[in-house]
């Protein structure tokens, strides 16, 4: 195979992209809002982590809303208690995030923590036990990582509360953001080639 049929079939067009290669400048203007969002959000992480655990206290609310007025529309259901129990404490835990969202945040924080010590470790056990085949050092490398991760957040433990959820949602729009600006240069470039030449 030529270069020049190589070069040509790389740059054929890739359906699962569809109209994409044609309406890519919205995904690039999308993923540029959330590099720049994420970056903001990097200077004001207790601001976010304080907003994003009220908006989950928010949504908490709603759902138990949605939940017990279900309840009377679904008369005869023999598990109706149970629903309406569930609603009951959907609206409680949102009311006391909503409430008091710098508790919420470091009591999740610390539940944050201990998942990632906990993943790690097992992570460190599925290593050891794939231990010769290829690449298992990387889920070792990863175990460690995340018990690091969790080690020094419990040490910084309750104060991290305020500011590690922050941190994780700009890092995560971040990231986010910049897939999406690759994904809509890469949608460029093959519209671009694939373009009809006049």
């Amino acid at each position: 195979m030529t270069n020049d049929n190589a070069l040509s079939q790389a740059l054929a067009p890739i359906p699962v992209l569809g109209d994409l290669v044609h309406n890519w400048g919205w995904l690039l203007a999308q993923g540029i809002l959330l590099v720049v969002l994420g970056t903001i959000g990097l200077g004001m992480t207790i601001w976010l982590t304080l907003a994003s655990v009220f908006i989950f206290g928010v949504f908490l609310v709603i759902g138990g809303g949605v939940q017990i007025f279900q309840t009377f529309k679904c008369k005869g259901w023999e598990s109706i208690l149970w629903h309406a129990l569930i609603a009951v404490l959907y609206l409680l835990a949102g009311l006391s995030i909503m409430s008091d969202p710098a508790a919420a945040s470091t009591l999740f924080t610390l539940l944050l923590a201990g998942a990632l010590v906990g993943i790690g470790f097992v992570r460190l056990i599925m290593a050891f036990q794939l231990r010769g085949a290829r690449n298992w050092f990387w889920l070792l490398i990863g175990g460690i990582a995340a018990i690091v991760l969790g080690v020094m957040i419990l040490a910084r433990w309750p104060v991290s509360g305020l500011w590690v959820i922050g941190l994780f949602v700009a890092i995560e729009m971040i990231f986010g953001g910049w897939s999406y600006i690759f994904i809509a240069l890469a949608a460029k470039e093959v519209g671009r080639k694939n373009a009809p030449t006049a």
